[in-house]
């Protein structure tokens, strides 16, 4: 698979080197190059060289929204009466903490996000008083998560 960014061709080595690091982040490059026979140094630059041209953006501890006090998992719909406010908007949004994933959309929706709130009332409160007040939106639609079923990263070959 060759990248846009570069001549650097994507190879088998770089796929298992992705591939441990999708299912453990903090996984050692010493403990990877010793599963795949290389050097701990040879990880450390393919890892360098993937970041470099945009493969890899960053590595992150996932927090566990609910665990930490953030009972309601909603989705939003968000209908902008004008396509030129998108900019603004996502502005505006990206300021509401609640607001953690965030998506320009095709269909019924200008926007989607993803929010985590205390509960019901949190919820009410920061669409009343953070999101429809934002220049633009028409209307907005929210639906609760009853439960995660699925979170995953893509697969790769």
């Amino acid at each position: 698979m060759a990248t846009n960014a570069s001549d650097y061709t994507i190879d088998k080595t770089d796929i298992q080197i992705l591939s441990i690091l999708m299912k453990d982040a903090t996984t050692p490059y010493s403990e990877i190059a010793k599963k795949l026979i290389v050097s701990p140094g040879t990880i450390h630059v393919r890892m360098k060289r993937l970041e470099e041209i945009g493969i890899v953006s960053s590595s992150q501890l996932i927090v566990n929204e609910k665990k930490m006090g953030r009972a309601i998992i909603s989705f939003m719909g968000i209908h902008l009466n004008n396509g030129s406010l998108v900019q603004q908007a996502v502005t505006k949004l990206k300021k509401i903490p609640e607001v953690i994933e965030l998506h320009y959309t095709t269909g019924k929706y200008s926007l989607f996000a993803k929010l985590a709130c205390k509960d019901a009332d949190h919820l009410r409160k920061v669409l009343i008083e953070n999101i429809q007040p934002i220049e633009g939106v028409e209307r907005t639609e929210t639906f609760i998560s009853l439960e995660e079923s699925i979170k995953r990263q893509i697969k790769i070959d």
